[in-house]
């Protein structure tokens, strides 16, 4: 997850924030306005002020927040003066909207508020369905309205083209007041509780939020089209209630709970993607009747509430089926408010200390957690004291009198819920505090609320006048760092005024007592005091079940010498005597051993490694799973080499028939050990690759040789239990890379592919493998996996790799190997973390028409399962689909998808003629049939050397292939980007030391791209969303984003989806799976001239640094089935033939991407090859990579399309 934030407001009104990666409370950078609460988004904030007004914070971000206004400017046909603006009485207005009902001149459109700003002048959009119009950008039909067409016939009557200007949201990272243009007679009173969500809601639509507020005169209102383009929404909407509201929240779901004066709440129902504000109230009671709820909180499938006798509350059954829950249970504490953020995670404030809390251990499956614990980060304000407690740590300020024994040590954890760093209960009563205990007083951040301490007097004993007086090491949740676990030092207890130090902290006396506050500012709380805190919003924060924080404990800054305190041993002295141990030691064994070398092995050579039960699929008759014993031989040859063999045992229970089947090669050799007992041996380093294979039933794996690649009929075994089944991947897939030597991180040349599964796969390029004369086989490849889970990954050969997750997330590759279920020696110690994924599972409800009912379930005995996959070939029902494999659990409920192409009704329905037919989102008098999808959500957590790259959500990414001997010339990587909106963003920073980058830069578009591409010499191509293609003209190290796009037409009648661009050759790839190359592509002329087709039947296209040419193939003919997603090189790619000749069949199916854009490793030339290269030379052509770039830059200007 990337770094998130909680909100909180203190009680003199400052907003703070606290991020999950951090352990400081921050200010907020606009610190002109005190605020009395607010509720956060992931993206944004809202908030009340102290003035009772509204404000919106909205979260910097490479990616600007633009809107686009557009105006149509209509003309009709005068047999005198031709098009003019002259219209009939009937017609729509010469300046107006896309529908024409509404008047909409260009000086009439107008910024919504100050915090808008003009992002360019209007300008005429020239794009017409992805094609060019002619100059003017006017497209013609017979009359309004109609059906408008780019070129002009001899009966269009009518034209009109779109003007369009961008405006740009500009107050970011700072409090921008909602403005109000309602009616003054309906405009809210002041508002005095407001919540943020819905932005979960079932279909709802990417960035769009919901924002309730309750008035000072308790009612609810609403606030219309808030969303990511429109962050202040329109106008506030009157809700009506049956009684006046005190507070309301609302979840990210369709949950929304408001409180009444009266003390019971109001549940609203009927919230819906087509109804955001619902339809009907219905009250809940408190949990007593003597004490009503004072405050709720609701998430996704919980409520919490506080009544009025401060007691927490959680309430039972709440989904959404049912938002008014079942019956409430009292939980520990007493809180003056709670907030349920994001993943039902729960903060709270107690009533006694104004301190804050988090609720460990809330689970999916434990919603209410199981204990409080106290968030004792500190200020960002307290960094300055932790210099000067540093310099009186270094200057022996923790020396002293006072014996302290180990005992009294403990060991810091953040992590443990038992751990003393937790707080009791907020509900236990409070002690008076004594005055002989002055670094325990009331009000410390180290004790709940209504915490019971005691606290040790340590004998004092005379000090010498000269010793100086140190902090007191105060028994409290974390160690201190006078506090040392592993010696005994004697301290003194200084004679000090009490104060209110933090959680865990010394008290300091002299210069780190002091504070240096700028002039003007006056702070409200001491150096060592808490913040007393009045409001806390976690929306915007994601925490993990995982998640490991750092609120629960403060650490001003020290450095982990200065932590332990080790005062006998300095660090240089511990590494200088672990190295000369270390050296007497690996001197011993030498002697040791020297006597002893002329002695032979006196070990056997081979040893049984692992022996358990699998199951095998059995690929002829009767085609099941057979139950067998497997036994992985592993032994070690004299020159120390290792390799391997499988063994596979199985059981005949019938007779066999002469005529049986067998198989027997070189690596698969079959034995008839008896009349009905049979084994198989296989030799591991003839293994190409072990893919887990996507089941719904099965943990199962196939194992790959280069025969059987050719067959397209890999060896398929299952296991019993996932563990079972990754322990035989790691132990097998190590035995693979010792067998050929192959170990370590990828080299920065590997070969990326993913597999539909989502699992990573590299394999190392052999310098013969882009040989023209005589290639390497693809089926001689070796594949090993990198753990992780990706849908997209992209590399170049400075070692930068990038992917992309079935939810957009990016990731950027760290280093390291292994991950998931490899583990061990087959991992890397570092580099590997925590990944998670997300992607939906389709499923089509379909109904025929039926004279006397209408639409029904029930179909012809002809039609598609009522119930099925998109193709309709395969029943697929709600109860009977599962996660893509085991490995996947479901996180939402089944939803209607509302986002599929050809748009639906509000019921998610779309019509047609027939199955299968081509279908629309109304509904016709020749529509016979009808479908709508359906979506639920899976999840899947695992491990892999990948990092996280936050915010902004992508689509696509491409990095500049580095062309053969080129070094990079000390320039940054270049990297272009999608965003899942289609923004197109260009990373600044990325390097070998740095490959996440620093920031993005956003490049102007006037519609949403879906594919992009960057080539060797910084050509970049893109592909919109309406199958139309681009180039972006004069991109180079100094002008990282270009200055202008070139439209570029696609290939006649078709819509394009991808692009790849090498060094000099741009292929792309249609949405029906056709693969063209791009003719005339020259310096003089980087945009090509016309596409020509090279292939079918192509799923994806990756080109790289040499131009090589490699695909996935949608289907390839095997020995016994159509294999899909098939790994294909192009052969006889040339110069003189730069389309190649043919196809190179690879490991598959079941693959789904491949980046060969990493590789720049060329074959030996031979004699014949330098020959001829010499003689391309003395005709001038451009005979190395720079040379073509500096030729392609030196090129690039005002090309017109």
């Amino acid at each position: 997850m990337p770094d998130s934030v909680l909100w909180a407001v203190d009680l003199f009104g400052r907003v703070y924030t606290l991020s999950t990666a951090g352990q400081y409370w921050e200010l907020c950078k606009d610190t002109q306005l005190e605020f009395k609460r607010v509720s956060a988004a992931t993206q944004c904030c809202w908030g009340i002020a102290c003035d009772n007004q509204v404000y919106v914070y909205v979260c910097a971000s490479d990616v600007p927040i633009r809107r686009r206004e557009e105006a149509y400017e209509n003309q009709r046909w005068n047999p005198v003066g031709g098009f003019c603006e002259k219209l009939l009485p009937s017609d729509r207005w010469p300046w107006s909207d896309v529908s024409g009902l509404q008047h909409r001149p260009l000086d009439g459109v107008a910024l919504p508020s100050l915090h808008w700003e003009w992002e360019s002048d209007w300008y005429v959009d020239e794009n017409f369905g992805g094609e060019p119009t002619e100059k003017g950008g006017w497209t013609y039909a017979i009359d309004f309205p109609a059906t408008y067409t780019r070129d002009k016939k001899w009966n269009s009557c009518v034209r009109r083209r779109r003007w369009i200007r961008y405006r740009r949201y500009k107050s970011r990272d700072s409090w921008a007041k909602i403005p109000s243009k309602d009616d003054p007679k309906q405009l809210p009173d002041p508002f005095n509780d407001l919540s943020v969500g819905g932005w979960e809601i079932t279909d709802e639509p990417v960035g769009r939020l919901s924002v309730w507020a309750v008035s000072l005169q308790g009612k609810v209102w609403y606030r219309e089209d808030v969303s990511h383009p429109n962050p202040e929404g329109s106008s506030w909407s009157l809700m009506d209630t049956p009684a006046e509201a005190a507070q309301i929240s609302c979840g990210p779901h369709d949950l929304l709970w408001v409180t009444l004066w009266e003390g019971q709440a109001l549940v609203r129902e009927g919230i819906s993607r087509n109804n955001p504000k619902g339809s009907s109230w219905s009250v809940v009671e408190p949990p007593t009747s003597e004490n009503g709820i004072m405050h709720v909180s609701v998430g996704v499938a919980v409520v919490w509430a506080i009544t009025k006798d401060r007691k927490v509350w959680f309430r039972r059954g709440v989904n959404s089926h049912n938002p008014c829950g079942t019956s409430w249970i009292e939980m520990v504490g007493e809180m003056t408010m709670v907030n349920v953020g994001l993943n039902d995670q729960v903060w709270g404030i107690s009533c006694d200390d104004r301190a804050m809390y988090f609720r460990q251990g809330v689970t999916p499956s434990e919603l209410s957690g199981k204990t409080w614990k106290a968030i004792v980060a500190g200020r960002e304000s307290d960094r300055s004291h932790s210099g000067s407690s540093l310099s009186l740590l270094s200057a022996g300020c923790f020396f002293g009198d006072e014996v302290r024994g180990s005992g009294e040590s403990c060991a810091p954890s953040d992590t443990d819920a038992s751990s003393d760093a937790e707080r009791p209960g907020p509900d236990q009563p409070v002690p008076a505090e004594s005055l002989d205990c002055p670094g325990d007083p009331k009000g410390s951040s180290a004790s709940g609320p209504g915490t019971s301490r005691t606290t040790e007097h340590p004998a004092e004993v005379a000090s010498p006048a000269t010793q100086t007086p140190r902090p007191e090491p105060r028994p409290g949740p974390a160690c201190t760092p006078a506090e040392v676990p592993w010696t005994n030092i004697d301290l003194k207890e200084p004679k000090k005024t009490p104060s209110h130090p933090l959680a865990g902290l010394p008290e300091t006396t002299g210069l780190s007592s002091l504070e240096v506050l700028p002039l003007g500012l006056e702070e409200p709380y001491g150096a060592d005091d808490h913040p007393l805190w009045a409001w806390v919003s976690g929306g915007g924060c994601a925490v993990e079940a995982h998640s490991v924080l750092k609120w629960f404990s403060v650490q001003l800054g020290l450095s982990p010498s200065v932590q332990t305190l080790s005062l006998s041993i300095t660090p240089a002295q511990t590494a200088a005597w672990r190295k000369q141990v270390f050296q007497q030691l690996t001197e011993r064994t030498k002697r040791e051993l020297e006597n002893f070398r002329h002695y032979e092995q006196a070990v056997e050579q081979s040893v049984w490694v692992k022996t358990g039960t699998l199951q095998w699929w059995c690929n002829w008759k009767p085609h099941k799973w057979v139950d067998v014993r497997v036994a992985l031989e592993q032994f070690t040859g004299h020159d120390g080499a290792r390799d391997s063999i499988l063994f596979i045992y199985y059981v005949v229970h019938e007779e066999k028939k002469p005529g049986v089947r067998r198989f027997r090669s070189r690596v698969w050799t079959w034995h008839r050990l008896a009349s009905h007992a049979v084994y198989i041996h296989v030799f591991l380093n003839e293994v190409t690759a072990l893919v887990p294979v996507l089941n719904e039933a099965k943990h199962s794996f196939a194992l790959y040789t280069p025969e059987r690649t050719r067959q397209r009929w890999p060896v398929r075994l299952a296991a019993a239990t996932e563990q079972d089944m990754n322990d035989w991947l790691a132990l097998l897939s190590l035995s693979c890379c010792e067998s050929r030597k192959v170990h370590g991180r990828p080299s920065p040349q590997a070969i990326w592919s993913i597999t539909c599964k989502g699992d990573i796969f590299v394999s190392e390029p052999s310098p013969d493998l882009e040989d023209p004369a005589h290639p390497l086989p693809c089926d001689q490849m070796f594949w090993r996996q990198v753990g992780g889970h990706l849908r997209v990954v992209e590399a170049n050969s400075r070692g930068v790799v990038w992917g992309i997750g079935y939810d957009h997330t990016a990731w950027v590759y760290t280093g390291g190997y292994g991950g998931g279920c490899f583990q061990g020696l087959a991992s890397s110690s570092s580099n590997i973390y925590t990944q998670s994924d997300v992607k939906s599972v389709y499923i089509y409800e379909n109904q025929r028409w039926n004279p006397v009912t209408g639409y029904t379930s029930r179909g012809l005995p002809t039609d598609r399962y009522m119930w099925s996959d998109a193709t309709g070939l395969q029943e697929c029902t709600k109860a009977s689909t599962k996660p893509p494999s085991l490995q996947w659990s479901w996180v939402s409920d089944w939803s209607i998808d509302f986002s599929v192409p050809g748009g639906t009704d509000q019921e998610g329905w779309q019509y047609a003629s027939d199955f299968p037919a081509s279908y629309h989102g109304y509904k016709t008098m020749k529509d016979f049939v009808r479908r709508r999808c359906w979506a639920r959500k899976c999840k899947l957590v695992t491990s892999g050397p990948w990092l996280e790259v936050a915010p902004i959500a992508l689509g696509d990414v491409s990095i500049i292939p580095e062309s053969p001997g080129a070094s990079g010339n000390g320039h940054s990587v270049a990297l272009w980007a999608v965003s899942d909106k289609g923004d197109v963003l260009c990373r600044l920073g990325v390097s070998e030391l740095n490959p996440a980058g620093s920031s993005w830069l956003h490049v102007g578009t006037d519609q949403p791209f879906a594919s992009i591409s960057i080539g060797a010499c910084y050509q970049v191509w893109a592909v919109a969303r309406d199958g139309s293609a681009f180039y972006r003209g004069s991109v180079s190290p100094s002008q990282p984003a270009g200055d202008c796009w070139y439209h570029i037409p696609s290939p006649p009648k078709q819509r394009l989806k991808q692009v790849s661009v090498g060094q000099t050759a741009v292929y792309a790839l249609d949405e029906n799976g056709n693969l063209w190359y791009r003719q005339g592509v020259t310096p003089s002329y980087p945009q090509g001239s016309s596409w020509e087709h090279v292939s079918n039947n192509v799923r994806r296209v990756s080109v790289g640094p040499l131009d090589q040419v490699w695909v996935i193939a949608n289907k390839v003919q095997g020995s016994h089935s159509l294999s899909r997603g098939t790994v294909c090189h192009r052969t006889g790619v040339q110069p003189h033939e730069p389309k190649g000749q043919g196809w190179d069949y690879g490991i598959g199916g079941g693959w789904d991407h491949i980046s060969i854009r990493a590789n720049a490793t060329r074959a030996p030339r031979s004699a014949s090859q330098e020959t001829a290269g010499e003689r391309s030379g003395e005709q001038g052509l451009p005979s190395g990579p720079a040379q073509v770039a500096g030729a392609l830059q030196e090129s690039l200007g005002p090309v017109c399309c």
